[in-house]
């Protein structure tokens, strides 16, 4: 299942309905691949004409801005957002929140405008126009999930609804955690506990959330986030739950269901 560059849609006078901006989780990470796979069949089964940037896709700058190298983040931007001019880009999907948060955000202000969605909110919208039809009684239907709200798709953008309407659809049991939405806590990732030693404390932050997730006694957690999910995966498999609990991105929940 190869996906056609943007450049392979231009070399045949045709452009894409929307551009998916991979991002470098889910290019190099093993975990996160498995999204991009899911996104990709998805968008494929329903017929939406989507292109990648392949090889001049970079990092969109995030993780350097965040660690406070300014140059760095505006040299990076500055090049992906030649190259989207340079393609006429007008829509992008994002599978990440980070990337979706960046290109959304940021990038307004260094002259890349375009209209950014993050997966679930483009799945959603899929759902809710007939595009995307799923099993009734699917794979996931009547099970105990609860959600986790990944800090730059809920608390940076407010974009709460869409993932929830996805679990709808599939007709789950849906078992918020305590602190969900506004209130939902970092997985870690987001204040870079993913990449740095940890801090004086008695609980790692992936912990406590994990733990929080396991109160609601689920059988699976639904995430939104390649970051979400390493971090999470790695507290279910501290707490020796990872085969009886499974994670899911909503994509790969999705791709499960199709008609």
């Amino acid at each position: 299942m190869l996906a056609k560059t943007i450049a392979e849609y231009q070399a045949e006078g045709q452009s894409p309905d929307i551009l998916f901006w991979v991002g470098c989780a889910g290019s190099y990470d093993a975990r996160a691949q498995k999204v991009t796979r899911a996104l990709c069949e998805i968008l494929n089964h329903v017929g939406v004409r989507y292109a990648i940037l392949g090889n001049e896709e970079r990092c969109t700058g995030d993780p350097a801005r965040r660690a406070g190298n300014e140059f760095l983040f505006q040299m990076t931007a500055a090049m992906n957002i030649e190259t989207l001019n340079m393609y006429g880009v007008k829509k992008i999907v994002a599978a990440c929140p980070h990337c979706f948060n960046t290109l959304k955000n940021e990038y307004p202000a260094l002259g890349g405008n375009y209209e950014v969605v993050h997966h679930t909110q483009l799945l959603n919208d899929l759902i809710a126009n007939g595009q995307l039809k799923l099993k009734e009684g699917g794979t996931f239907k009547g099970q105990r999930i609860t959600y986790h709200d990944s800090c730059y798709l809920g608390r940076a953008n407010d974009v709460y609804e869409a993932p929830r309407a996805l679990l709808e659809a599939l007709d789950v049991d849906l078992v918020e955690m305590k602190r969900s939405r506004k209130n939902g806590l970092c997985c870690g990732a987001g204040g870079a506990q993913m990449w740095k030693e940890d801090e004086p404390g008695d609980k790692r932050i992936n912990m406590e959330r994990v733990d929080e997730a396991l109160e609601n006694n689920p059988s699976a957690v639904a995430a939104n986030c390649p970051f979400c999910l390493t971090m999470l995966q790695d507290g279910l498999k501290a707490r020796e739950k990872n085969e009886q609990v499974m994670l899911y991105d909503l994509s790969e929940m999705i791709v499960q269901n199709l008609i």
